[in-house]
């Protein structure tokens, strides 16, 4: 009945073991095998071991993984459709047996659980990309984080939660399932519409919820997700500070706000069903599924990965088996004439309606221009302005990629002194040959320790870009998933414009100043890129130069253009 209906599976399962057993547990775990979590593998766990992922009471092994990616079921028969693995690397497998007892670490080294392995499998990614997101395709970011950035072996087993990961922010909006659960039974909410975002909501959400809960004759949860969610997306900080200001405008006691720290896959059907059940999980009784629901957008073909209500059919698909019932989105627009929102499907033909797009609205932050207040509300545009300033008053990283002798260190250096020229801003170079003397010494030229070094420079230029100031970076870069994974560190925080030198090898055999490419070609250096290792020319830099015959000078000018043209230098 209502909020007290059962979690999924029957039983909220609580993975941690009793206080008393603690201290006991953590003498035991430090002669253990150290597995140092990554940030969704923790997500993953802190929702295991507080019964989020119920039934689910660990990592799955290799019989529930296989069923999952085929039927969407455990093995048990109940419906789950989200595999939840923990990945790691060959050489922290390699002497793990079954049987075996492995504890599992924060980044700073917080025994956070111990896990007994059940399970320890290779498995086919390409297969599970198909199964779980309808596709290979890598600009999807489910499959990009599955393909280039998950480890070839997969432990299963049950978890011993020893304590939560530690969460310095928000704590009065954070629950468990079993908290949140006792505050609907505290206020006597026994119908509750749960909302699922990782977007900052605006008049329209505000419109769509209310009438959602209205229609439900239920209260209404505003669950956004503060885990991991798609790359470029608001930080979860200035989000939650939205949504705590959009709370003043709903009815007094209708409305409540928690956290959810999951990690997304972004992927479509499937997730919405998943999102359900952990809804479910938490205590409410309705779940509101919006077109193209935990949908990425388009792929590399131009086309949107999932249709606009795929998810709300594999709802409809398996509502009664995951016994939560579905509030399908009701599309609203802004009326001007009436001056208020109404649903689409009930605006006659000629109305005039008004609307701004995601897009539109990045565009207006991006430009410093206004945001009417029939979109928003004036307090949650006050509070985006506030960390996603115009342009101009961003920090950018000009990234330079190209082979060696291309000549980007000197139209780094030409383009550093026009920026200084004209102020505003500290500007950095991070160049490939001095960051190899200060920040990577150790490093040789293996693929992973050139990989490393990029990602050590794409990381300093994350924090420059984060403070305001312009990071000219100019290494080699060859891989294309590396120069992707920095893109994805920096655009958080400011702009990226990655600028392919791309002058001809044979030019650049020509300058050779440094003797390397004689080297190369005689056998004394390995691995050398455009000799013996590859160079992956980017496919959508933002500028293609040839400094064959482009001068420093006029290549530093048409990057100033360009930056100009974007808004990020007036």
């Amino acid at each position: 009945m209502g909020a007290f209906k059962e979690p999924h599976g029957g039983e909220l399962k609580n993975c941690y073991v009793p206080a008393t057993e603690v201290a006991g547990e953590k003498a035991r775990s430090r002669d253990l095998p150290s597995w140092d979590l990554s940030m969704r593998q923790l997500c993953d766990l802190e929702l295991l071991l507080n019964g989020a992922f119920s039934p689910l009471d660990g990592f799955l092994g290799g019989q529930d993984y296989d069923r999952v990616l085929a039927d969407m079921r455990l093995s048990s028969g109940v419906f789950w459709p989200m595999p939840i693995t923990l990945d790691v690397d060959e050489r922290f497998a390699a002497p793990l047996r079954e049987g075996d007892t492995i504890a599992l670490r924060d980044a700073e080294g917080v025994l956070i659980a111990t896990m007994e392995i059940s399970s320890i499998f290779r498995p086919d990614k390409e297969r599970e990309a198909r199964a779980v997101f309808d596709t290979v395709d890598d600009t999807h970011p489910g499959v990009n984080y599955l393909l280039n950035r998950t480890h070839g072996v997969y432990l299963g087993g049950r978890l011993k939660g020893i304590e939560p990961p530690t969460h310095y922010d928000f704590k009065h909006l954070r629950d468990d399932p079993q908290e949140l659960r006792d505050r609907f039974r505290k206020l006597g909410w026994r119908r509750v519409v749960a909302f699922q975002t990782r977007n900052p909501m605006h008049r329209a959400h505000q419109e769509l919820t209310f009438r959602a809960a209205k229609e439900a004759e239920a209260n209404l949860l505003i669950h956004p997700v503060v885990g991991m969610t798609q790359p470029g997306d608001v930080d979860h900080f200035t989000r939650v500070r939205c949504y705590e200001h959009l709370l003043a405008h709903y009815p007094e006691q209708t409305t409540m706000l928690s956290l959810l720290p999951l990690a997304m896959r972004m992927a479509g059907p499937r997730e919405a069903a998943w999102h359900a059940l952990i809804r479910k999980n938490f205590g409410c009784t309705h779940f509101i599924v919006g077109r193209d629901h935990a949908g990425p957008g388009a792929g590399r073909d131009g086309k949107p990965f999932y249709g606009p209500y795929d998810a709300q059919k594999l709802m409809t698909e398996y509502e009664k088996e995951l016994d939560i019932t579905m509030v399908p989105f009701k599309n609203v627009v802004y009326v001007e004439d009436r001056a208020r929102y109404l649903p689409q499907d009930e605006i006659k033909d000629g109305t005039r309606t008004l609307n701004i797009s995601g897009t539109e609205l990045r565009r207006r932050l991006r430009d410093g221009l206004d945001i009417p207040d029939w979109f928003s509300f004036p307090d949650v545009v006050a509070e985006l302005r506030r960390t996603h300033p115009p342009r101009h008053r961003q920090g950018f990283t000009v990234f330079f990629t190209g082979l060696s002798g291309s000549g980007k260190s000197t139209a780094a250096n030409a383009l550093m002194v026009k920026l200084m020229e004209m102020g505003g801003r500290p500007v950095s170079v991070l160049d490939g040959d001095v960051v190899r003397k200060h920040l990577s010494s150790e490093l040789g030229f293996s693929k992973e320790h050139r990989d490393l070094n990029i990602l050590r420079i794409g990381y300093v230029a994350s924090e420059i870009t984060k403070n305001g100031g312009i990071a000219i970076c100019a290494p080699i870069a060859p891989y294309a998933e590396t120069r992707r994974r920095v893109r994805e560190m920096i655009e958080p925080h400011g702009g990226f414009i990655e600028i392919h030198v791309a002058t001809p090898l044979e030019v650049c055999e020509q300058r050779d100043r440094k003797g390397l490419y004689a080297k190369a070609r005689a056998g004394l250096i390995q691995g050398f890129t455009g000799i013996s290792d590859p160079y992956e020319i980017p496919e959508n830099p933002e500028i293609s130069v040839d400094t064959s015959d482009l001068t420093p000078d006029l290549v530093a000018h048409r990057i100033i253009i360009k930056l100009e043209s974007v808004g990020f230098i007036r």
